[in-house]
């Protein structure tokens, strides 16, 4: 009769770890990250993490060969953060800290339409909201909780009879909401795509393409000042990064009784990523450095508010 250690010999025997290729880059890659997010902290930290998660991806691996724990490696192995980063602030409380959201829910790209007029240049399904949802999804990667409200904008429109124009007035509603339902937010983003040329939206960073980055501000809202330092703050961290990524920050004159929902929270601003010539892929390399902008910013907010 075969024991225990027998039948572990024989798993072992039977399936040997053999990570595919695929695997591998991916979990290098997210060590990368991990070494760029903690580029403002010491040399000796930054190797200390590094080691750590080296160590927790070979026992994430083991694991996940073993015991076919698939599912859980992808929801509880993520990369690992400085002991006084937002990861680390966000998951004490699990509150949401980021809103993501789209007025213009439906705008989409050349590559993936019919048609290269702007005016013509929507999809239901493959638009703006997928780079919000990738958004979401990457500062969860961080730990930190947001929330993407993904409501067809348009759709809604359509079916009240309203012009494009009053977009804004309709994505107000549910972001009125979750202000009144989440009360440690921290930012508010409501993400677009430009119509820019492809050589205007897009610049090259080691060999690949990432959309260009604009921040814009109201001047009609009466959190103007706030909003445009925000703004400016998303801009200098982005340019630390990855200079000549961001295009910088532009206010605006919003039509009467338009504030882009500005008014209703400080932080706010409204991102144009990319041009109508950029591919989904591309905003999702951009979006990916957003995410880390923002978990440093919230990182240094963290620690400010530890002073």
């Amino acid at each position: 009769m075969q024991t225990d250690k027998d039948l572990f010999d024989l798993i072992k025997e039977t399936y040997p770890i053999n990570p595919r290729e695929k695997f591998v880059l991916d979990t290098a890659d997210k060590l990368k990250k991990s070494a760029r997010q903690l580029n403002r902290r010491s040399r000796l930290k930054q190797f200390t993490i590094a080691s750590a998660s080296f160590a927790m991806c070979t026992l994430a691996l083991s694991w996940f060969f073993f015991y076919g724990g698939k599912d859980t490696f992808y929801h509880n192995f993520s990369t690992p953060q400085n002991e006084n980063s937002a990861s680390t602030a966000a998951i004490e409380n699990h509150d949401p800290l980021v809103y993501i959201y789209h007025s213009h829910s439906q705008e989409s790209f050349v590559s993936e339409t019919s048609t290269n007029n702007s005016d013509d240049l929507f999809h239901e399904e493959r638009n703006i909201s997928l780079v919000g949802e990738r958004l979401s999804q990457e500062l969860n990667n961080y730990g930190i909780h947001s929330i993407h409200d993904s409501t067809d904008i348009k759709e809604e429109l359509e079916e009240k009879k309203l012009s494009y124009s009053e977009a804004h007035k309709v994505s107000r509603v549910p972001l009125e909401n979750a202000l009144s339902h989440n009360k440690k937010l921290k930012m508010v983003l409501d993400i677009h795509r430009d119509s820019l040329k492809r050589n205007q939206s897009t610049i090259s960073i080691d060999g690949k393409d990432y959309p260009r980055i604009s921040f814009i501000v109201s001047k009609s809202s009466d959190k103007y000042e706030v909003n445009f330092k925000f703004a400016q703050l998303l801009h200098e961290y982005t340019e630390a990064r990855y200079p000549n990524l961001s295009r910088g920050v532009f206010t605006k004159e919003t039509p009467a009784g338009s504030t882009y929902n500005q008014d209703l929270f400080g932080n706010s601003v409204l991102l144009k990523v990319g041009g109508k010539e950029n591919t989904l892929e591309e905003e999702y390399r951009t979006v990916d450095v957003l995410s880390e902008v923002i978990s440093e910013i919230l990182a240094d907010w963290t620690e400010q508010e530890k002073e």
